[in-house]
């Protein structure tokens, strides 16, 4: 059954998302559960009835969400069906782990952006950030464009993001490899976000920071065990892990181990900003308490 939001308020109407498709496989659940909190979203299983249903005031979504868990679910007819009948709002694809080998050959959907699963939440929080600013952003570039392009493209509207009015959280970094960890360190700087310690290797049970980026190249039970010690021992510490091989159930383990974010390697700058921007989001909904979830 759709699920339509209330996005009504006194002065002007919410943006949503609407999201198109399933979300019983595991990736696709943890991918729509991360946008919890962030905005509201409506459902509808197919564009042909996402097309029939009504939407909140008649508003249209900020951006359409095709979502499979398999390569092929949505046809260019989809995207065009969504398109036509939401001129303005921009499609994008949700790509599930089945779709990482052919995901760098270029976009299944002409003109359909495609994003991984991991990147999602925090790739729309930072267009949806971009909206807000009336800025286009990389939302609006071609589906065809290089990970260069982007990154610049993202660098010069993120550095615009810090904001007077509440104090950037302190940000840690830990990478098995120095050459690594530099790399975070160099794309933590183009976000503005300033790294107040750099550990080679596992971070230390003593990390003073608000936030680790922790790049753990390939998740183990290794890394899962420390990941549990760390967060017992800094319950308001909120832990990034990049993989290079998020899955469902990998992510699904890190999770419930503490993290509160999994993204892929190698990581946008986007989606990484984006983060950060969520964590912003939540611990000031929560009143500035520093809450995992």
């Amino acid at each position: 059954m759709p699920q339509i939001p209330d996005t009504s308020v006194a002065d002007s109407p919410r943006p949503f998302l609407l999201w198109v498709g399933e979300t019983r496989d595991a990736e696709l659940h943890l991918a729509r559960s991360g946008l919890s909190g962030l905005v509201a979203v409506a459902e509808a299983a197919t564009p042909a009835a996402a097309v029939a249903m009504g939407m909140p005031g008649q508003q249209s979504p900020a951006i359409t969400l095709l979502a499979a868990a398999v390569p092929g679910g949505w046809t260019l007819a989809d995207a065009v069906l969504l398109s036509r009948h939401w001129p303005l709002t921009p499609v994008v694809s949700v790509a599930t782990s089945l779709i990482d080998g052919r995901r760098r050959s270029g976009p299944a959907l002409p003109g359909v952006e495609e994003v991984p699963w991991t990147d999602l939440p925090g790739r729309v929080a930072w267009w949806l950030h971009d909206m807000a600013a009336g800025r286009p952003g990389t939302l609006g570039m071609p589906a065809t464009s290089r990970r260069e392009e982007r990154i610049m493209e993202s660098a010069v509207r993120v550095r615009e993001w810090s904001s007077p009015q509440r104090p950037r959280p302190r940000i840690s970094v830990a990478a098995a490899r120095a050459g690594e960890v530099e790399c975070l360190v160099d794309l933590l700087s183009a976000a503005g976000a300033p790294v107040t310690r750099r550990t080679c290797g596992r971070p230390p049970l003593d990390e003073p920071a608000d936030v680790l980026v922790w790049d753990v190249s390939a998740l183990t039970p290794s890394h899962l065990a420390w990941l549990q010690i760390l967060t017992a021992n800094q319950p308001a510490l909120r832990v990034v892990l990049l993989d290079s091989f998020p899955r469902g159930d990998s992510t699904t383990a890190a999770l419930r181990a503490g993290a509160v974010a999994v993204l892929a390697r190698p990581v946008s700058l986007e989606a990484l900003a984006g983060t950060l921007i969520r964590l912003e989001t939540a611990a000031f909904a929560l009143g500035g308490e520093q809450g995992r979830g």
